[in-house]
Formats: structure tokens, sequence, C-alpha cells
């Protein structure tokens, strides 16, 4: 099913559309259905992007569909002109994907051979032959002397009022340096370099020069503990590792030392320790100094390596055992970054790019995409909340952030707190407010518009660590609709499926890509053969991507998120793995076994109770509680805190004794407990109908 303009809707309530979970099993989302836009954008504004540039130079250049924007274009002409624009992006892919390189100026080092040699997933073929460097691109705009003393990076943390500038000159500078300190010590293509950083720009600089020698990045926020680091840089072997003394957050000092002592322990594979002194404390013996590392004048030099050659590692939540460790390429990022922000979101070199974010989560790697066009991006090391929930909006007005990037659980936080950001802050500057992380709700959407400006552009987006990017978003000509995103992004075959496989509309199906992304996995690490890779994505439908994400593609060409297909923990816009709470609950001799549940709640909340099962003897009390909490907050983050601890009799499993947390989470959410799970696939289905009544008491 190709993405299609808008036909008109009847007005009427709220409607209801099936989830599909087997063959035989439904529930309900309730879907608002509306007709008049919250916001349109300016026509002036509109035939100005450079997606409207792009569209009209691909269409003399590369057989786009010619349809410039007209100034005074009504909302179904847009929605035309842009789901023509997407038809041809994925029918054409070689010719788009072309078009992109040509219209960014992609610097190939060497020509590729093709576009997409190979289209079957997995194991899409993109660019065979070429050669270029993603740093050598993020650094472009240093080459202008015009842009020198302009800032590439601005930075806040809770101790300062005012941000700090680093210079696109300075940027460079220090790549280049740092680059060379690597390569110094014998780090070059395919040697990883790991980070142990928050959101500083120590961890950007750090990240550009291990792409700028070929080696292969992966990061990890400080407020993770130890065995959940491990988890991840244990499968890939560093060889570097950048590390704080600590960091500020909360309105506290939080000393890691320890933490980082026992990475230093547990991964022989180290060569080389960075020590980077946040909170100033002194380098632990045998660690380098960063400021030592990036002191020198020297020019960056490039290593031109294969478009598929490995940029990064990110890891999944790690739900049924240790993280995924998600490869994906220097060609794949930098196409679909390059798309993403200089086309989605019309991000250029005017632009101030803020989104709050860790270095754990994927939209860190985004924000900087922001360089790559030449956007200001600004980091922010801190909490959103701290010393109030309005923290963030402040800081969105201190530095002049042009697009405001956040989670859907900041906006409901914001609304929840009785904020009027608008009303209090200066944000003349913000013209996109992004959304990402879990689905934001209509109230969400109000809020934005009644409180924080009503002539903004709000780009809900939805995608996912897997692809470091998005398959669905905003699009800048485009009207923003009630609880809608905006229209699946070019170059994304996105669909809503059935559980035949059949193609949905004004129903909630599976989101499936039909065609490959450049940034899709180029597989995942200590995974030879593939077979976990496949598993993750290929399984249902073969040859087809499946996210685990409920989609409906509205009739007018819109998307609605409903949030995860699987039990993956979505907290805070951060994804979670049940079982790294498994193992530490576990710990404590009063637990024999647990299960941890998220649920996207209807006015956008979220719910996330741990169930216990007690060991003969022990009883739930305060102190217990204590315990288990204390223990997530400090061996995992405080995301992992449940809200609620619940002693149940017992825990329902597989035949084969495996947890069962979907079938819980669907029950919770409202299926009945026979469409939720086979009952001839459970040990003991009695166990389940505690659930059942849990839903009927939170519901009364």
């Amino acid at each position: 099913m190709a993405w299609s303009a808008p036909t008109a809707q009847p007005d009427g309530p709220a409607t209801s559309s099936p989830v599909p979970t087997t063959g035989r099993e439904t529930t309900t989302v309730s879907t608002p259905s509306q007709d008049q836009p919250l916001w349109r954008p300016n026509p002036a504004r509109a035939a100005a992007t450079s997606l409207v540039a792009f569209q009209a130079w691909a269409a003399e250049h590369h057989g786009a569909p010619a349809a410039p924007l007209a100034p005074a274009a009504g909302d179904e002409q847009a929605a035309q002109r842009y789901a023509d624009l997407h038809a041809w992006s994925t029918d054409d892919l070689d010719r788009f994907w072309t078009a992109v390189t040509q219209w960014f100026d992609v610097r190939f080092t060497e020509a590729p051979d093709a576009v997409l040699a190979d289209p079957a997933m997995p194991g899409a073929r993109w660019f065979p032959g070429a050669r270029l460097n993603y740093a050598e691109h993020a650094l472009r705009a240093a080459d202008d002397p015009a842009n020198a003393d302009r800032p590439a990076i601005l930075h806040l943390d809770e101790t300062t009022e005012q941000p700090v500038a680093l210079t696109w000159a300075e940027l460079r500078r220090q790549v280049g340096s740092l680059a060379a300190a690597l390569r110094a010590r014998g780090i070059g293509p395919g040697d990883r370099v790991s980070a142990y950083l928050p959101n500083v720009p120590q961890a950007a600089v750090a990240l550009l020069a291990t792409a700028a020698v070929g080696a292969v990045w992966t990061s990890c926020a400080p407020d993770f503990g130890a065995r959940s680091v491990l988890d991840r840089l244990q499968q890939i072997e560093p060889a570097v590792l950048f590390a704080i003394d600590g960091y500020h957050y909360g309105g506290k000092d939080h000393d890691r030392t320890e933490v980082v002592a026992e990475l230093r322990r547990e991964l022989p594979s180290l060569r080389t320790v960075v020590h980077v002194p946040l909170l100033g404390g002194p380098a632990p013996e045998g660690a380098l100094d960063w400021d030592d590392l990036v002191a020198d004048e020297v020019e960056p030099v490039f290593e031109p390596v294969p478009f598929d050659h490995p940029l990064w590692v990110l890891y999944s939540s790690g739900t049924t055992g240790l993280p995924k460790a998600i490869v994906q390429s220097q060609g794949g990022i930098l196409l679909e970054h390059l798309k993403q922000a200089g086309l989605h979101l019309d991000l250029g070199p005017q632009d101030r790019f803020l989104w709050y974010t860790s270095t754990g989560w994927m939209m860190w790697n985004f924000l900087l995409a922001g360089l790559l066009v030449g956007a200001t991006i600004v980091t922010y090391d801190g909490s959103p909340g701290h010393p109030d929930t309005g923290a963030l909006w402040s800081v969105a007005a201190r530095t002049g952030a042009t697009v405001l990037g956040t989670s859907a659980a900041y906006v409901i936080a914001s609304r929840k707190a009785e904020l009027h950001p608008g009303r209090d802050l200066d944000l003349s500057a913000v013209r996109c407010i992004g959304t990402t992380g879990s689905p934001l709700p209509p109230d969400g959407f109000r809020w934005i518009y009644d409180e924080v400006k009503s002539d903004v552009w709000l780009a809900s987006v939805s995608g996912g660590t897997d692809v470091c990017s998005c398959f669905v978003g905003g699009v800048p000509t485009l009207p923003v609709y009630l609880g809608e995103i905006q229209a699946p992004c070019l170059g994304a075959a996105v669909e809503s499926w059935d559980v035949q496989g059949k193609p949905l509309t004004d129903a909630v199906g599976e989101l499936v890509v039909t065609k490959p992304i450049p940034s899709m996995p180029t597989g995942f690490w200590n995974d030879p053969e593939g077979t976990r890779y496949h598993d993750s994505y290929f399984d249902m439908y073969p040859g087809i991507w499946r996210h685990g994400d409920w989609i409906t593609v509205t009739s007018r060409g819109t998307v609605v998120i409903h949030g995860r297909s699987d039990s993956t923990l979505n907290r805070q816009g951060v994804r979670m793995g049940s079982s790294d709470i498994y193992e530490v609950v576990e710990r404590l001799p009063e637990i024999a076994e647990s299960l941890v549940i998220g649920l996207e709640e209807p006015d956008g909340g979220y719910w996330m109770p741990l169930f216990v099962v007690l060991a003969p003897g022990a009883e739930l009390n305060d102190g217990l509680i204590g315990r288990i909490r204390t223990s997530l907050r400090t061996e995992l983050s405080p995301r992992h805190v449940p809200d609620e601890v619940v002693v149940v009799r017992g825990l329902p499993h597989t035949l084969t004794g495996k947890r069962i947390e979907v079938p819980v989470k669907r029950i919770l959410s409202g299926t009945p407990l026979e469409q939720a799970v086979n009952p001839g696939s459970v040990d003991n289905i009695e166990y389940l109908r505690f659930f059942e009544q849990l839903r009927v008491d939170r519901q009364a």
C-alpha cells in the first residue's frame, strides 16, 4: 500500500480500531476523529523549505514528481505533493538515494559501483565500492573560514546559567588532535572505542575522532551501573574507554570512580583509558588526561572506509537476554541523517538544535546529525526536571534553540505541573518542537499549542535504535492533526499489516517496512550467521522488517503510533530491558521470582509495576521495598525503579519455563485473557487470573 493523499473524513465521535495479536485476537485503541488541523505551515515559509527545493531539483535531475509548492496551496494539495514525492522515494530507491547524495554533496573518495546492489532484507547491499568518512562530513562547516568563530556546540549543565560555546574551528582542532592521539596508540579501522560519558561536548569530539580514524564507537550513559555497562561493552571488547570521574544531576554530584574502576577490571581488552574530569578529580593510575590529548594543533585526517564500514554500535534493551549489539554503517547513517535533519527537520546553519537525551539513547547520536547540515547543536548535561519541571524549557530559552526535541513523557509532566513556558519564558526562537520515545497523546498536542506556542510546528516522530532514525515523522510542508504524526519519512516504505501480511488503512496493525533503508543494521555484533538479526525483525514476515509497534496509517496519510507490540519497557523515552531488572531484584534473598511490565496509559502516563513472588518466610514490608528500589537505582539507573511493588502468589510461564510478559501486558491493557494467550501454552493459567482482577480493580 503506497502512502496516499487525504480523503474526506466524516464528523463523529472517537473511533476504535482493532489491534491484531494473533489470527483470532483483537482489542481496541481509541483514535480521535477530527478534520481541522491544529497547525498549518505559513505558505511562504513552507515554500521556502529545503524539502520543496529538493523536490524541484530532484524533479529536474532525477525524475521526481514535479510539484513545486504554490504559496496558496491548501492542506490537500500539500499532502498530495508530499504523497507523490514519498511514493517516488520508495518506488525508485536508486534514484532517490542518488539524489540525496548529490543534493547534500556527499564526498566519496571512491565512487560507488551501484546504489542498491541487493535489495533483499536482511542483507541489503548499499553503494558497494564506495569509500567515505562520516566525520569529514560532520566537520565540513569548519571548512568555510566564515564559520570559524560560529558555535558548533553550545553546552549547558545544571551549574551554569549561560551556555559555553565550542566553535567550529575549535571543534575541528580538537577532533584532529584526538584522532592523532588515537592513531599514535595504534587505534585504527575496526578497533572499538567506548565511552562512559554524559551529554557533554567531549563525547561529541570523541565520537568524531573515532570515526575519523575508522574505529567503531559505542557509548553508555553514566547513570548505568557497572553491570549494565559490562553487559554491553564486554560483547564488543573495546580497546579504548573514555570515562568520567562523575557527573552532576538533580542538584547532586554523582561519583563514578568505583564504577570506572570495575569497568577497567572487567574489560581486559582495554589498552587505553582516557580520564574526563567533570567533577575535577585526578586521573586514576594508568589513565590519560583528556586535556593532554586535545591540546595539539593538528589538522584532522579522515580515513576513507567502505560505505558499510561500522560507524557505531548501539544496544537494544535486553528484554530476553543480553542487549543486542546493533551495528550501523558510516555511509548508511550519513545518508539517513542528512535526509532526516536536512529535509524532514529543515535544519541548516541558521538553526540551534537541542534534543534532550543521554549518550545511552540513540537520540544523542541523532543530535549530532545537526553538525552534518551545519547547524549548531545544543548539549545539556542535567535533569530536565531540576530545579523544577520547567528546566528543559529554560534551557531552550537560554540557548535560543530553534528546534527543541524532548520526550512525550516530559510534555505530559509539564502539563501535569501546570507549566506555562510560552508565557513565562522567551521561546520566540523555537520554530519546531519534536517529540519521541513514546506516543504523544492528544492532550500533549493540545498543551503544546495552548501553553508553549500557538504557531509552532509539532514534529512528533517515531523510529528506533534499530535504524537510529525515524520511520514516520515531521514534514515541514504539512499540517499537524491532533494525536497524529504527519507522515511516513522519505525513503521509508512504511505500512500497517495484519497478521496475514495484508495492508491496513484506518485500522491498527504491525508497523512494517517493506523495502530497505540505508541505516538498517549491517548486523549484530557476534552474530556471524545473522540468526539473531533475522529473528529480531524478519521472523514474522519473511523479507519484511517488522518493528514491534502498533500503528495506524490513516486515510489522509497521517500516522498514529499506539505503543509497543512486544514487552519492551519504554520509560521517559528510553527503552529498557526487563532482564536487567530481574537480575538485580532476584539477587535479594527475599525474592523468588519477579515480573515487570510497562503500560502506556490513555492520559499519556506510563505505569511500571514490579510483581514479586516472595521466598518462604519473607514479607513485603517497607524495608524490602526500599532495598528493591535502592538496588535498582544504584546498580542500573533511576529509570529502572518501579512505580509499585506488588506481591503475587505465582507467575505464569510457558511450558518451557520462560516468564510470560506480553500476555500479562495485554491483559492489563484490557484484552480478555482468552484472547491474550493460548491457555494451552501456559503452565498455570490461574496465575493469570490475578492480572485480570487487578485490571478491574484499577479501573474501578
